[in-house]
């Protein structure tokens, strides 16, 4: 309980403002703790322990000169590691029951941010005559928003990995931002104003997309991890579904303010379910904190960790900066395999955002429906969200799982294998598509086009949990910042699939419009299919993937 309290925000602010290690403290700081014999300077008595009144406890670690002087005179580092194989501060040791607690709120946070794009959506109506607007302009709305959580990971993600500031607290910080950014939405009485509030809104709220991942990374073994992605994933995929569902009905009876104030009663809530109940994962921050403690009691200046190691021999800034902003990009260019996810992964977000502009033309105008039912149809991609991460599960705990058991990392065995579900349900996606657009007519019942987006959603989720899993293998050293240079282009290409959607539509017809979707998706699969097959001869030729 009070470990809990310690490692969350309010737990480390309240251990700041009163500056009193008896509040919470750490094992290293009570009276009767030992310090690790591995940390003493003097070799000749590493079986010593020795006992401070005011201690901090380091790991046994790997460090031949434990603190000796070096030829220049100045004292070699000691590396504070975990206290041993088991150590309760190490993620990867918590217990299932906080470890579900933690992926849980990831999924609530997560959830909470992408349902923020689409609740706007059945507003945009009142939003023109309120503002005296075009379609267009008042779609801007949705379109920076997605953009603006497009282009947070390429500055929150580098952020995270650095062991002073850490996760939580850019997730704490920026998530309340994003909490009064909705209400300050809600209230606004001018455009131009609700604009640059949705703008920053999927700003602040990009943590949750570039770095919720790498906290569960943090806890879960490298075979475990998907079955957790996948999971936490379905919160991210169904957020701007039930958008347009949970705001329909309430902006009709109303007005338009009320999709901004159900984003903040939504947020407020699991803000503060994190304030006191979010702790710390990323490991190199943990330990970094550690180091500081033990540096703090012993009155020390040699005790570091690892990581802070690597970072004071790290690239100037300039190259710091080229390779988490610059080098994606040349990447993409030079390696067929991480363009092709890329394009992919855009074109396949692109369309799931291009159907907030289909549905009123086929649901509302062909079929009659009003605002608030117009959104139910994004209810087919729950069966389809349903039937996927349920297929992925079993394949993963049957197929892969014993082979990453028994393979070494980073590549846990033939990574080709594991894209076999998206090749086999990759002609589900052009197939979904074509069904929504031939029977996207009046005279054929509404549920013909729901059943061609439920047999979309299927190939949409899965390709996106094995492209991830497959770029996450075969770059390890560069999937931080592929992944943020990926959440950009598909975000951006999101952002604008929102503004040409309609226009598209309306000049080929919803039937002509989705149908060259389809085409895009069938030359995609055709794709799927060559790096399925030729994967491992790019990798081989690639400067940048793992070969072996």
């Amino acid at each position: 309980m009070w470990d809990a309290i310690r490692e969350s925000s309010i737990g480390q602010i309240a251990r700041l403002i009163f500056r009193r290690p008896d509040l919470f403290p750490y094992p290293e700081e009570l009276a009767s703790f030992e310090l690790p014999a591995s940390l003493n300077r003097d070799p000749s008595i590493a079986g010593i322990s020795q006992t401070w009144g005011n201690s901090i406890a380091s790991a046994p670690i790997q460090s031949p000169n434990h603190g000796a002087a070096s030829p220049t005179g100045r004292q070699d580092p000691v590396l504070v590691d975990w206290y041993g194989a088991t150590d309760q501060s190490n993620p990867q040791n918590w217990s299932f029951p906080k470890k579900v607690w933690i992926t849980t709120q990831m999924g609530l946070y997560t959830f909470a941010v992408y349902i923020g794009s689409s609740l706007y959506a059945p507003s945009e109506t009142q939003i023109m005559s309120v503002f005296n607007t075009s379609y267009e302009v008042a779609a801007l709305g949705i379109a920076l928003y997605v953009a603006g959580y497009g282009v947070g990971p390429l500055l929150w993600s580098p952020l995270s990995e650095i062991p002073a500031v850490g996760r939580t607290p850019i997730y704490i910080v920026t998530f309340f931002i994003f909490t009064w950014l909705a209400l300050g939405a809600s209230v606004v009485d001018s455009f131009g104003g609700l604009l640059v509030l949705r703008f920053l809104l999927g700003f602040f709220g990009s943590p949750c997309l570039s770095t919720a991942g790498a906290t569960l990374d943090d806890m879960f073994a490298p075979w475990k991890l998907p079955y957790v992605l996948t999971v936490w994933s379905s919160s991210a995929t169904l957020g701007p579904a039930l958008g347009p569902i949970v705001s329909g009905f309430a902006v009709t009876k109303m007005g338009w303010r009320w999709s901004g104030w159900e984003l903040f009663w939504l947020a407020a809530p699991i803000w503060l379910i994190m304030f006191v109940g979010l702790p710390e994962t990323n490991p190199d921050t943990i330990l970094h904190r550690r180091a500081m403690r033990l540096c703090a009691c012993t009155e020390r200046s040699d005790l570091t960790c690892d990581a802070d190691v690597k970072r004071a021999h790290m690239l100037t800034t300039r190259q710091i900066v080229f390779d988490a902003l610059i080098k994606p990009w040349e990447i993409n260019a030079l390696d067929p395999a991480v363009l092709y996810t890329t394009v992919y992964a855009s074109i396949l977000y692109g369309t799931y955002y291009s159907f907030f502009e289909a549905f009123p033309l086929v649901f509302t105008d062909m079929h009659g429906f009003n605002l608030g039912e117009s959104g139910l149809p994004f209810l087919a991609f729950v069966p389809g969200l349903l039937i996927a991460i349920s297929g992925y599960i079993v394949w993963f705990r049957l197929k892969a799982e014993p082979v990453m058991r028994k393979e070494a990392p980073p590549l846990y065995g033939f990574p080709e294998s594991r894209l076999m579900p998206a090749v086999t349900t990759t002609l589900l996606a052009p197939a979904g598509l074509f069904i929504f657009a031939w029977t996207s007519r009046p005279d054929i019942h509404w549920i013909a086009p729901i059943i061609g987006l439920m047999v979309l959603f299927v190939s949409v989720v899965i390709a996106f949990q094995c492209m991830n899993f497959y770029i996450a293998r075969c770059y390890p050293k560069y999937s931080a910042s592929l992944f943020a240079a990926n959440t950009f282009v598909r975000s951006t290409f999101a952002a604008g699939s929102i503004l040409f959607s309609k226009p598209m539509y309306e000049t080929l017809g919803v039937g002509g419009g989705v149908s060259l979707l389809g085409g895009l998706m069938v030359i995609c699969a055709a794709g799927m299919v060559f790096l399925y097959l030729y994967g491992d001869r790019l990798r081989l030729k690639s400067r940048f993937a793992q070969s072996s």
